[in-house]
């Protein structure tokens, strides 16, 4: 399919920036690095040193150089011609202008054929976990993390770029503080990993009702909340090397730690609708990206069991409270044709997961994949579905 021949932009809901190098410093105390993120050369590499403890998740926190985008496509659409993961992972570039420059950002845009995008962390998403042990140092880290993402990106940047500030819920006030001034600085949505959060007593879920006022202020704005792959401390119980090491560190076989993402997305979202989140926050909005979709058949029975065997539990059918509320964008590799027959087309969204190594090397390669919906439905999950959750939808008044 050419794109010339869709008829319509294309939005992408899954796009990246490598962070500057002063992200989470620029606006932090320097007395609290010792707790949050502070730089060390070793052996003349520079590396994040997180609460104190050296941080190699990625081989590079400077992305400089930096893998080429989608150098892995051929390994992820099946590997048919038998890629070495490594070998494509070593063949790195400088980093480009547009991975931290919004204006470069925006000639990208065009030149790639896209309408807008939404704009995640890449080294945001997985800073949480190790930090997990100190929830103040955690709020601070992503405070100042913020602050920086408003100063060199924006929330809604010429309206076509809109860059998601991180909420963590290890400190329910500091949320609520947090999306207060997320929401006055212009925010369309927010992003947060999908995981219990620890806070000062310990984890809890993240619909404990001691987060209720953080996600009643959601609901109030009509905000939505993407909650993206990460870290999120998923425990391989033995069964592999746990910790958000690169994954073809040392060389690469399988393990249960390739479906960790999936794992920790669907205790997110199951756990989302049995506590009935959205009974109690009927305009709740929720996008799951980068998360896959293939957990969604094995969800969706375990639901339907617990409405027979718990009957009046919920006051609907949890099947359709999960589709009325929450949208997934699938892995670009994944099955389009059932995840919307599972779905709807109206809650799947497109997202490319530009620039890094796991996502396509342009976000149009994607058409290959769309070619096998019809028109109305391929319009909805690459435009329209996007488009209405970058636009704030406020609760009515009752």
């Amino acid at each position: 399919m050419d794109a010339d021949a869709l008829g319509h932009p294309v939005i992408d809901a899954d796009n990246h920036y490598y962070e500057a190098e002063d992200a989470f410093t620029r606006h932090l105390d320097p007395a609290l690095g010792p707790r949050c993120v502070q730089w060390a050369t070793i052996d003349g590499r520079r590396y994040h040193v997180l609460g104190g403890r050296v941080s190699r998740a990625v081989s590079n926190a400077t992305f400089d150089p930096v893998s080429k985008p989608g150098c892995l496509y051929d390994y992820f659409r099946g590997n048919a011609g038998g890629v070495n993961p490594l070998e494509r992972l070593r063949d790195h570039e400088p980093i480009r202008p547009e991975y931290r420059d919004a204006g470069a950002r925006l000639r990208t845009l065009d030149d790639q054929g896209l309408a807008g995008c939404w704009l995640f962390p890449t080294l945001g998403m997985i800073y949480e976990e190790p930090l997990r042990h100190d929830p103040e140092a955690v709020c601070h880290t992503f405070r100042a993390f913020n602050r920086w993402l408003r100063d060199d990106w924006g929330f809604a940047h010429a309206d076509r770029i809109f860059a998601a500030p991180y909420i963590t819920l290890a400190d329910p006030q500091w949320a609520v503080e947090e999306l207060e001034w997320a929401l006055g600085e212009g925010a369309r949505l927010l992003v947060m990993r999908p995981a219990a959060p620890t806070t000062a007593l310990g984890r809890r879920t993240p619909f404990d009702p001691m987060f209720d006022p953080f996600w009643a202020r959601v609901d109030e704005a009509g905000v939505t909340v993407v909650v993206h792959a990460g870290d999120s401390g998923v425990s391989s119980d033995g069964y592999a090397v746990d910790g958000f090491a690169a994954t073809f560190t040392g060389g690469y076989k399988p393990s249960l730690k390739n479906f960790a993402i999936e794992r920790a997305v669907h205790d997110f979202l199951l756990s989302m609708v049995l506590e009935n989140q959205f009974r109690k926050f009927p305009n709740l909005r929720v996008a799951s990206v980068e998360n896959g979709a293939e957990f969604l058949p094995d969800l969706f029975r375990k639901l339907r069991s617990v409405d027979r065997k718990m009957g009046g539990w919920f006051t609907d059918d949890p099947v359709d409270v999960f589709r009325r509320h929450i949208w997934i964008n699938p892995f670009w590799e994944d099955d389009l044709a059932s995840v919307v027959d599972w779905m709807g087309a109206d809650r799947v969204l497109f997202g490319s997961d530009w620039p890094h190594i796991e996502g396509l090397p342009r976000p149009l390669d994607y058409l290959r994949e769309a070619k096998v919906l019809a028109a109305d439905d391929r319009r909805m999950v690459l435009h329209d579905n996007v488009r209405d959750l970058s636009t704030p939808r406020p609760r009515r008044g009752d």
